[in-house]
């Protein structure tokens, strides 16, 4: 692997920089948040104020308000985003229908009680640690794509088996918990995070050359794996049709086979299929990170439609590209499926250069 680099943070860094940067001035700091441009924030503690007023009448000078320090404290600043969700630290602060999640919030992220932040989409869709440490693992290599990375979990998980990652979002609040949370673990410094939908960041880097060609313009950066993890509907993907409504426990059943299948239609925010045929445009190692129930069929017939190439009448072609699903298991519940592609199969390995 290359060296380590210093701490390069792209796309996002203006906007992170001025959001999330403790302002020096006796106007109260502001943040954006979901659904407004800006969102108060810390006040300056009344005392101040009322010294500030009486100040005229007393000769002794006034005294600089006082930043107060975030979750990070000191030395972090830059990448504090304190202050845009709530950080919830007993039951009765959270909201009823995130409380399911609450209590598991030291399998999202064991060091939460260090100060890792949620939003609420946040609390029902990052992978748990363990399961993004095994996916991380199984993707381990120079540069890794997190195209769709959330609050960051699997970003974190990757900056420790991958000498780079490219973090994108679409959330820049998102984004801001994301480098937080980075930070929180101590591989905030390689991890570039980006503000960018996929979708549109991969046709900008299809439209680069693949090599430098010494003109000094930009060239298209060489990425290993793209890791798809994308909005499955939010938490009633369970039911087969999901739908934006808000986060909802899922149903207790005995049976994991009485939930109804996911189709690769139901992925956000286009077809599972078509998300998959942009991702092999940057290169075939692919992992997918999918619901339990999906329709293994329909993943079987990724690489099929991908390579163009269909089954003989005696069955697979010869020499056919393999897929290995892996079940992603919290002690006794099945949580997902990762389907890995490409050169990230075992047996396959010969394939992850092409």
């Amino acid at each position: 692997m290359g060296k380590r680099k210093s701490n390069v943070i792209t796309g996002l860094s203006r906007f992170l920089a001025e959001a999330t940067k403790p302002d020096t001035s006796p106007e109260p700091e502001t943040f954006p948040s979901p659904g407004s441009s800006s969102q108060p924030g810390l006040d300056p503690p009344q005392v101040l104020q009322d010294a500030h007023k009486t100040g005229a009448d007393d000769s002794r000078p006034n005294k600089k308000p006082k930043i107060r320090a975030g979750l990070l404290g000191e030395g972090l600043e830059k990448y504090d985003a304190t202050g845009l969700v709530p950080f919830y630290t007993e039951a009765h602060e959270v909201p009823e229908h995130l409380q399911k999640y609450f209590s598991q919030r030291e399998r999202f992220f064991s060091m939460y009680s260090s100060g890792c932040l949620l939003d609420e989409e946040g609390w029902y869709s990052v992978t748990p640690e363990r399961v993004a440490d095994q996916i991380a693992e199984r993707c381990r290599c120079e540069v890794i794509l997190d195209a769709f990375c959330g609050v960051g979990g699997n970003a974190i998980a990757f900056a420790r088996t991958c000498e780079r990652v490219i973090a994108l979002d679409i959330s820049p609040v998102r984004l801001a918990l994301a480098r937080h949370n980075a930070a929180i673990y101590g591989v905030q410094d390689r991890i570039e995070f980006v503000l960018a939908d996929f979708l549109s960041f991969a046709r900008a880097l299809q439209t680069l050359p693949r090599s430098e060609n010494g003109d000094g313009q930009p060239h298209r950066r060489k990425i290993d794996v793209v890791f798809l993890s994308p909005p499955w509907g939010g938490p009633s993907y369970i039911s087969g049709s999901p739908t934006k409504a808000k986060a909802v426990p899922e149903p207790e059943v005995a049976s994991e086979d009485a939930h109804a299948e996911f189709s690769l239609e139901s992925i956000r925010p286009i077809h599972g299929r078509d998300l998959f045929k942009v991702a092999r445009g940057i290169t075939k190692n692919v992992a997918y990170f999918l619901p339990r129930n999906t329709s293994i069929e329909e993943v079987s017939q990724l690489v099929t439609e991908d390579s163009g190439e269909g089954a003989d009448q005696n069955g697979p072609r010869v020499g056919a590209e393999k897929i290995e699903v892996e079940e992603e298991w919290m002690g006794s519940k099945l949580k997902a499926l990762t389907c890995y592609f490409g050169g990230l199969v075992a047996g396959q390995e010969e394939m992850f250069d092409v």
